[in-house]
């Protein structure tokens, strides 16, 4: 019998973990929280993944249950282990992913490097730490936030006032400094649950607007010291904090080559869709490994460069498919990934992939090729 892999939330994460699942003869099975998602091709349940019922009914009969995102409530994620489903990554580590409180404290316990931080209940303690750090800051809420959203960059409790209004008793909001950095980076590693361990070229990413952009891997002049402690980072995160399955560490390049942990995520990520087409083990293929504690996939490249670069709202007046051909016909060299996700402004809707021996040329390519699907 294949091995089965249940993934909750029907996004394109999931969408792109059937295609390698196929050709590893894994069924895949997700519950979708609606019909007509983006892994529709793979949905065998629709319902809410914040139903202990509901979750347990489509894990009865999976090897191992797996995630798109990571907003199953804890009480769920514990009822699963309690019923002896395999859950990966498990309940602790995802608390962590779950609350960026929490995952700054959690990180401040492993000692890695971050920016300073606090938690602020109420507006004088976050203008005393707007104060101490130069008059700005970064506000951000503890959960829910993704792709810019509930991330501020604000110069008084003002700017926050309807944050601060809306905390529960004894909540809290995230406060953390600004960083005055000179590009962003990120780095994925891959963890099985007996141990085993295999970490990614680190990335360059460009953000739009709290959202990734562009990613470029390997990063452009990170060879060597740099590439190392990113690597050792994304690997010790990964081990203190016991992941299984996909890590991203989203991180800040300082003016004095210092890398700052701004962000994680537990699962496959935005800045590792280049490994499809640009490396040996996708990191999609690499996730579904790891959870079911396969041995990994080797991350080397499969060309010197590879760029992703997302397309962000779509056409306003057609669909991806009609300019799809005039694409593919332009740029033969590029891989066009769509999510069959309904276009709008700032929504990512699909990606390309480009890989080859000449960085200027592979942006261009993918870059050039993106701009078919933008009005």
């Amino acid at each position: 019998m294949a091995l089965r892999v249940g993934i909750i939330g029907g996004g394109q994460l999931a969408r792109m973990m059937i295609a390698p699942a196929v050709e590893l003869g894994v069924d895949v099975r997700v519950l979708a929280e609606q019909d007509g998602m983006s892994a529709g091709l793979a949905a065998s349940a629709v319902g809410d993944y914040r139903d202990l019922d509901t979750v347990l009914r489509f894990a009865r009969d999976v090897d191992v249950v797996t995630f798109d995102h990571e907003h199953v409530p804890q009480d769920v994620l514990r009822g699963l282990v309690d019923a002896g489903v395999q859950v990966h990554p498990g309940p602790d580590a995802l608390a962590v992913a779950q609350d960026k409180l929490r995952m700054r404290a959690a990180l401040a316990d492993l000692g890695m490097p971050q920016p300073d931080w606090a938690g602020v209940a109420d507006a004088a303690a976050l203008d005393d730490f707007i104060a101490a750090h130069g008059g700005r800051a970064v506000v951000k809420t503890p959960r829910g936030g993704y792709d810019g959203k509930g991330v501020r960059v604000v110069d008084s409790a003002s700017d926050a006032a309807d944050w601060l209004d809306a905390l529960e008793p004894g909540g809290q909001l995230l406060a953390e400094e600004l960083v005055d950095f000179t590009r962003e980076l990120a780095q994925q590693v891959a963890r099985r649950p007996s141990g085993d361990l295999v970490v990614y070229p680190v990335v360059e990413t460009v953000q739009r607007d709290g959202v990734c952009a562009e990613a470029i891997a390997p990063a452009p002049h990170a060879a060597g010291r740099l590439a190392d402690v990113a690597g050792d980072i994304g690997e010790a995160i990964a081990v203190g904090l016991g992941v299984t399955g996909m890590l991203a560490v989203e991180l800040f390049e300082t003016s004095d080559e210092r890398l700052l942990v701004n962000e994680l995520a537990m699962r496959p990520h935005n800045s590792g869709h280049w490994t499809q087409d640009g490396a040996i083990t996708s990191q999609f293929e690499q996730h579904l490994r790891a959870v079911l504690d396969l041995p990994l996939g080797d991350t080397a490249l499969r060309a010197p460069w590879a760029v992703m670069v997302n397309i962000l709202g779509g056409p306003e007046t057609d669909s991806l498919s009609d300019r799809l051909p005039a694409a593919l016909h332009a740029h033969p060299s590029a891989k066009v990934h769509t999510y069959g996700k309904d276009p709008r402004p700032g929504r990512k809707v699909g990606h390309v992939n480009v890989a080859g021996d000449e960085l200027d040329a592979v942006c261009y390519e993918a870059r050039a090729a993106a701009a078919f699907f933008l009005d």
